[in-house]
């Protein structure tokens, strides 16, 4: 029997946009053969939407829930805009996040976990609104937050509906104090996150491949001074100091208030929520990012047309 992979399932799923459980079946069916396993959702009529998933899907909205103590947001991708402007899609796009809240963020809980009033799954609900719609569109990534005691604030940019956007950010914040102040100010922290697009919360979380790669760049540019490697070194450091404040949350500018930083901006909202506050994390999905949009050349397609 082939060792059918979740790459494998993943890859069949983009290409018909059948369920994931058809998927892993049709695999299994045929030894692991992706084209024959397109073969066969299509006899079984599982792969109705083919045709229309290999479009590249790089529209729709970012939906966001909240929850008690916790937060939700996904991402649904649609081939136009015009098609995130559809009442239909926009009530998929926001139910889904309630899934995914339910699911804690989690993306395949999330595609495989029942659609509310479908008989469906999440991702079986999808593929049937390709078909009824007539554009390919797809549950691309989802992320939750939670906190034990706290708030995870939400925030969605360019929103197209309550709760739906373009772009859709949690912050989770720690905390005894009072609940309301808590959220107040974590929607002020998420507006900033979504204005600077921090890399992470506090130096000690950034990836340290990224760090070093821009200590390498700054070391080559100080050389470049003809400078002692004693003052290079000092250099370096005031730059990635530098680094850190702009892209590292707690030490960036808080654009509600540019004299503090945002470590300094919650230290202060700490009177207001009565107790200590600790911004522990976030998420910030903006629609489309690193979705490889083709390019057509609509002077070329005609020329070609015409024989040119």
């Amino acid at each position: 029997m082939a060792n059918i992979s979740a790459a494998m399932v993943k890859e069949l799923r983009d290409k018909t946009a059948a369920g994931m459980m058809d998927c892993k079946a049709a695999l299994t069916e045929t030894g692991g053969d992706m084209e024959a396993a397109i073969d066969w959702l299509r006899a079984k009529g599982l792969a109705k939407a083919a045709k229309k998933a290999g479009r590249v899907a790089a529209e729709g909205l970012v939906g966001v829930a909240e929850g008690p103590g916790a937060a939700a947001v996904v991402e649904v991708n649609s081939e136009t805009d015009f098609v995130a402007r559809n009442d239909q899609f926009q009530d998929m796009v926001r139910k889904i996040a309630e899934v995914s809240l339910a699911n804690g963020g989690d993306l395949d809980k999330t595609a495989a976990a029942a659609f509310p009033g479908a008989g469906k799954s999440v991702a079986d609900h999808v593929t049937e609104m390709v078909a009824q719609i007539g554009e390919n569109m797809n549950l691309r990534r989802a992320a939750g937050l939670k906190v034990g005691q706290g708030a995870v604030a939400t925030y969605v940019h360019s929103a197209a509906a309550p709760s739906l956007g373009r772009m859709g950010v949690l912050v989770a914040l720690e905390s005894t104090g009072d609940a309301e102040a808590l959220k107040a100010f974590g929607k002020q922290v998420a507006m900033h996150v979504a204005a600077t697009a921090p890399l992470a919360v506090s130096a000690a979380e950034l990836d340290p491949q990224v760090v070093e790669r821009e200590r390498a760049v700054l070391i080559e540019q100080a050389r470049e001074s003809g400078k002692p490697e004693n003052i290079i070194e000092k250099m370096v450091e005031g730059r990635i100091r530098k680094f850190y404040e702009e892209v590292v949350l707690l030490s960036q500018p808080f654009v509600i208030d540019p004299d503090v930083t945002v470590e300094k901006a919650a230290k202060a909202a700490e009177a207001n929520v009565g107790a200590p506050i600790k911004i522990v994390a976030f998420e910030r999905f903006v629609l489309g990012e690193g979705v490889e949009k083709e390019e057509s050349d609509f002077a070329a397609e005609v020329a070609a047309a015409a024989g040119a």
